[in-house]
């Protein structure tokens, strides 16, 4: 992957140009064997325990790569694990083991990159420093859970438990003399959650929720000693979707978090709301998609739109090319890169 932006232009620093402007990396490397009634996969892999449009809930094994926040198209966000997989199938049922020993964590950049998710407030008196992130790779970090699904009269059901240090960094504050140091860190986190689906016919039926104990937020309260307090939420997602000729698809979405032990000190409400909607077609030609996606908070006016057309020259290759806007307060999850609307092109070959 490669951006000749951060070659075209001095306006970003070396090392955000160093991380960002080309990338090699081996996305799937793994070994399939068998034992008993077994199916193991050892190496690295993408493990997917949910998808939703546009935003990620049951998806918890997954690392991410939010160099680009989440503009680019899912396949490309998602990190797959460095793990080992144990499957068992029996009928409609399935259960799947997994067991991570070395953690990939969510990419999130450089400072001074355009959507590097922390850029504090001065403060008078006080130089700021955002230390080298803390990635834990010991015997004792690792992750590891269950799942189970059942199909059951056209109801695809799932249902986990996965305990981990949490892929997204937190930044803790530590204050000497004259200086505030951030750093970005991982703590650990247990996750329990569910999904459902269901053709109903004339639409497709999706949910998922996903309740995460001990996450670190920040707090606005300059006297707590780390900057940083644990909180317990339940997020959950209903999506429809319809089918229509020409490969189009209409999707609506609602979802929701509700903080079960709320701390007044972070900066989301103790109930936040939000939905999302997407069109997609061929209507214009039978190679051509465009794709039309809108997120927005319903606490605030925040809010991210991205349209894209994409041309599907074969099945190896494809132009695309794209505008994605932000609009929100500074302090809202879109309206944080209000600034960084963006129109850009993309040439991608698959193989």
């Amino acid at each position: 992957m490669a951006d000749p932006i951060y070659d075209l232009t001095s306006h970003y620093p070396r090392a955000v140009r160093d991380d960002q402007r080309f990338e090699a990396t081996i996305r799937e490397a793994y070994l399939d064997f068998t034992a008993a009634d077994l199916e193991f996969r050892l190496g690295r892999q993408h493990i997917v325990w949910g998808e939703m449009v546009g935003l990620f809930f049951a998806d918890v094994v997954s690392a991410r790569d939010l160099r680009q926040f989440v503009l680019p198209d899912f396949d490309m966000i998602r990190l797959p694990q460095w793990a080992a997989r144990a499957e068992y199938f029996s009928g409609d049922f399935h259960a799947e083991a997994v067991w991570i020993p070395f953690m990939t964590y969510d990419d999130i950049g450089k400072p001074g990159a355009e959507f590097y998710p922390f850029v504090p407030s001065p403060v008078t008196g006080f130089d700021t420093v955002i230390a080298k992130e803390s990635r834990p790779s010991g015997p004792d970090d690792a992750a590891y859970g269950l799942r189970l699904s059942w199909l059951r009269n056209g109801w695809d059901l799932s249902g986990f438990y996965y305990t981990t240090l949490d892929p997204a960094a937190a930044f803790s504050r530590r204050v000497d003399l004259s200086i505030i140091t951030y750093q970005p860190s991982h703590s650990r986190i247990r996750q329990v959650g569910g999904t459902l689906a269901k053709d109903l016919g004339f639409t497709l039926l999706k949910a998922e929720a996903v309740y995460t104990l001990d996450k670190r937020y920040t707090t606005l309260d300059p006297l707590d000693a780390d900057g940083l307090v644990r909180q317990n939420a339940l997020d959950y997602v209903v999506g429809l979707e319809w089918s229509f000729p020409q490969e189009t698809r209409f999707n609506i979405q609602a979802y929701q978090r509700r903080f079960s032990d709320y701390d007044a000190g972070i900066v989301p409400e103790r109930i936040e709301s939000g939905m999302s909607l997407l069109l997609a077609t061929r209507v214009l030609h039978p190679k051509l998609e465009t794709e039309l996606l809108w997120i927005n908070s319903l606490n605030r006016t925040d809010w991210l739109g991205q349209l894209k057309m994409t041309w599907l020259y074969d099945d190896h290759w494809r132009l695309a090319a794209g505008v994605d806007v932000f609009e929100g307060p500074a302090d809202g999850l879109f309206g944080q890169y209000d600034k960084r609307d963006r129109a850009y092109t993309e040439i991608r070959y698959t193989f």
